[in-house]
């Protein structure tokens, strides 16, 4: 299976949004957010594609993984100092935002709120989201994705941090020189995230 990794556009964003759908399904942090598994999916795609159309894709650090010419995975980046979006893009997002969470919309602010509090201080460049459609499971297209923008960042001898919602994906970022430096704790009952953090090359 050949896997070509190239910059997402606007018209990657149904595509994008339904392979985050599919990636994150089992997330703990997404059937926590959206508990009911008939309407997860469809409200998961709306959040990414509203955080996507809004903030990330704008940012230059969105990309797509196609595997045989089939949109397989997409990962998105911010770049040093421009992970939080500021409040014209803020504005924007909040419709659907609001539209995809519901009336779980305190459990998405929650989990906004404890993410942002443990976000380091350094420049650094910051992998907001990573995932594979189930089609496309171990076929290379996130070690793909992660080296395709590694390799950028080492060129920049820039950090970069990530948080793991899953603890078994941990080793996985290992692999790739993160390493974890905390844990994140949702309150009000909310899951636990891994902060990683990799230093400069």
């Amino acid at each position: 299976m050949t896997v070509t990794v190239r910059a997402a556009a606007r018209s990657d964003l149904h595509d994008l949004a339904a392979v985050f759908a599919d990636a994150f399904f089992d997330d703990p942090i997404f059937t926590w957010m959206f508990p009911d598994e008939q309407s997860r999916a469809r409200r998961t795609a709306r959040f990414f594609a509203t955080d996507a159309r809004h903030h990330m894709l704008a940012l230059g650090g969105t990309e797509i993984a196609e595997l045989d010419g089939r949109v397989g995975g997409a990962a998105m980046w911010a770049p040093p100092d421009r992970w939080h979006p500021p409040m014209g893009a803020r504005m924007r997002m909040m419709p659907g935002l609001l539209r995809a969470l519901g009336r779980h919309v305190g459990r998405g602010q929650a989990v906004e709120d404890a993410v942002e509090a443990a976000h380091p201080e350094e420049p650094h460049w910051y992998l907001s989201t990573i995932g594979t459609a189930s089609h496309a499971r171990g076929a290379g297209g996130g070690t793909a994705l992660l080296k395709s923008r590694l390799d950028r960042i080492d060129s920049e001898h820039a950090p970069a941090y990530l948080e793991s919602s899953k603890e078994s994906n941990v080793p996985y970022y290992e692999r790739f020189g993160f390493t974890v430096t905390g844990e994140i704790h949702v309150p009000g009952g909310g899951p636990t995230l891994w902060a990683m953090w990799r230093d400069p090359r």
